[in-house]
């Protein structure tokens, strides 16, 4: 082997969702990290450096084989009724948390899990301004004259894409007059992989340290949008993106990172347990550095590169070294990003919640090694104060469908899972919901009620206050009301089962629920679009009011609850559907009354554009698609412009 093909990069970054994962130069696959063993989760810091060090390798070495970083199959996936008693508890069943209040503004905001807590979104407005990120473009529009105003060019040059150009998929915060664009990165040209010749014939390029490697992971751009838009601001950072919130001026961003290996390149003269011995051999030489996340921050033309002290890093009692989270926090308000704040755990997620003043993260155990289990592992951050506090950690069984799985109420944390039991070809599953406190330094358990949809699997859950509200389904499906008043004692008080199933649920207030999602045969065999209107007046006795149907139908709001536009004022509800028959997109637009589910209209885009969001602005109905923005007359859904990107 020669000297200067001797080493393979292991540069771990894996996303979430749909976002895309970052890799590494040429033909070289990054390793995905591996989840430390299921244990206790009492998170502590380092006594030194030194230690973080020696621990982050010793714990490494526990994980590496032949192959690097082993998990199982290759790949890291990133990511019973109530009887009896019904009547009595009903007698004194706990009300919903009202909905959140948008009737008192004159323009919508971006559909999110709790008021007041903002989610990245590809669009966004303030009710003067309508900000829209599209093919790494941001574009400004003027809300009352219904005119762009503004746009910024935000994609990177790569001299080896076809078109010189790539693009990254990319969300929005907006506080004020700044925008703050996370565009999920991934590495491709620019680098040649080391030991292979240079496209201009040039000798090969010797092998490197990988911390000299360029940083490969997310883009953050602070956007000033006062004026012609301009960039003040970028930061880059080691790994991928995985979700973030912002409360006020304060944006809370989640980043998932691995160590930066140099695993000696793959010899098939060596046998796996030598192949292994090599491995570790790399293990016990990277420094500390190869573990912690490198960040650049770029100002007025200038560059300061910097990296995660090591004194910001904890460590839960047992972990494998090959998976790192990092909350970063910016202030809006301020002209420059700064370094971010980070702070560290030696940890996986993929799933981010938040009420404001906590932040969790969550991570899906399954598919990942000789410890995979099917347990979610879930991180507690104090987000009360300007920097992050880690307050606690601990794991529930099974697994989380998405954020709305988790929310906190009065000082505790309910969380909904599905346990597949794949392990075991007998076994059934079925979904439970938890009730987590923290107890010194621990997410302890306090209550849970178990055998929901046995069968079955979750596909929607919404908590409101002291209810909760879980839909599972195979064939049909049983929509099941929670009291969750007592976190000692959480229990069903009644079940719905009708044909189909709801993806998305949202509390509408005075004891009705809009779910949206497919109607489907006996059989489970799903048929089109269907939105539902239940009434959870009475939780004991959850009822049917109506449905609306869109045959062979699907809407982007069944995975995604930014597509989903409630505007109580019109009792309007919009929603995007694209038939899979003829590929057709629309807006469907429905009146929500008492106990009626009414069609008002369908819009769709000029060049058959999908769309994929709308937003109210005064009386304004706006809707989004890659092709353009839509401005409709909320009094005549007459359209009044037409705003192509």
């Amino acid at each position: 082997m020669s000297a200067s093909r001797g080493f393979r990069w292991v540069g771990v970054a894996v996303g979430a969702g749909l976002l895309v994962t970052a890799g590494c130069t040429g033909r070289v696959s990054p390793a995905d990290p591996e989840p430390w063993p299921a244990g206790e989760f009492r998170l502590v810091s380092f006594d030194s450096c030194e230690q973080v060090e020696d621990e982050l390798r010793a714990a490494a070495s526990e994980h590496v084989g032949p192959w690097g970083f082993e998990i199982g199959g290759g790949e890291l996936f990133a990511r019973g009724g109530a009887d009896g008693d019904v009547a009595e508890e009903a007698a004194g069943a706990p009300e919903a948390a009202p909905a959140p209040d948008t009737a008192s503004r004159d323009y919508s905001g971006t559909n999110v899990h709790e008021a007041g807590v903002d989610e990245p979104d590809l669009v966004k407005t303030d009710g003067q301004r309508i900000v829209v990120i599209d093919n790494g473009v941001l574009r400004v529009v003027d809300a009352q004259r219904r005119v762009e105003v503004g746009t910024l060019d935000l994609r990177t040059p790569v001299p080896d894409i076809v078109d010189g150009e790539w693009w990254q998929p990319a969300d929005l915060l907006l506080h004020g007059d700044r925008a703050l664009v996370l565009m999920q990165e991934s590495w491709w040209g620019g680098v040649p992989e080391p030991g292979f010749p240079t496209e201009d014939g040039a000798a090969p390029a010797e092998p490197s340290r990988p911390t000299e490697l360029p940083i490969a992971g997310p883009r953050l751009l602070l956007v000033e949008l006062s004026g012609a838009p301009r960039v003040l601001g970028e930061y880059t950072i080691d790994g991928s993106l995985v979700d973030a919130r912002a409360v006020g001026q304060t944006a809370r961003v989640v980043v998932r990172s691995g160590p930066r290996l140099a695993f000696p390149e793959l010899d098939e003269t060596l046998t796996e347990p030598e192949r292994t011995a090599a491995n570790l051999r790399a293990i016990r030489e990277a420094p500390l550095a190869d573990w912690l996340p490198r960040y650049q921050v770029s100002t007025g033309g200038e560059s300061d590169p910097g990296q995660v002290d090591c004194t910001a890093v904890s460590r839960p009692e047992s972990y494998s070294g090959t998976s790192m989270l990092t909350v970063l926090s910016f202030d809006l308000a301020s002209p420059e990003l700064g370094d971010g704040a980070p702070v560290s755990v030696v940890a996986d997620g993929d799933t981010v919640y938040s009420n404001g003043p906590s932040l969790y993260i969550a991570s899906d155990q399954r598919w990942r090694g000789e410890q995979a289990a099917e347990q979610t592992e879930i991180y507690k951050f104090d987000t009360s104060g300007a920097q992050p506090q880690y307050a606690a950690a601990g794991s529930v069984d099974g697994w989380l469908l998405n954020q709305y799985s988790m929310s906190e109420w009065e000082g505790h944390l309910r969380v909904a899972t599905t346990t597949d039991s794949w392990q075991a070809e007998d076994a059934e599953s079925e979904s439970s919901v938890y009730v987590l406190a923290e107890r010194d330094g621990e997410l302890v358990e306090t209550g849970s009620v178990g055998g929901l949809g046995k069968t079955e699997r979750i596909h929607s859950v919404r908590f409101t206050g002291p209810i909760g509200y879980v839909v599972t389904f195979r064939e049909t499906d049983p929509l099941y009301t929670l009291d969750l008043r007592d976190p000692a004692a959480p229990a069903v008080l009644g079940e719905l089962k009708i044909t189909g199933y709801s993806a998305y649920l949202h509390p509408l207030g005075d004891g009705r629920l809009i779910g949206v999602g497919q109607e489907a045969d006996l059989q489970g065999r799903v048929q089109g679009t269907q939105v539902s209107l239940f009434d959870t007046g009475d939780l004991a006795n959850p009822a049917l009011l109506d449905t609306y149907q869109v045959p062979n139908g699907f809407s982007e709001a069944e995975f995604d609850p930014h597509a989903f536009l409630w505007w109580p004022d019109e009792r309007l509800l919009v929603i995007p559907v694209l038939s899979y028959q003829d590929g057709q997109s629309n807006a469907l637009l429905l009146r929500v009354e008492d106990e009626r589910i009414t069609e008002l209209a369908t819009t769709s885009h000029p060049g058959g554009g999908q769309i994929v969001r709308s937003l109210v602005v005064g009386d304004t109905l706006w809707t989004v698609s890659n092709r353009g923005l839509q401005a409709n007359a909320l009094s005549t859904l007459a359209q009044t412009a037409w705003l192509p990107f």
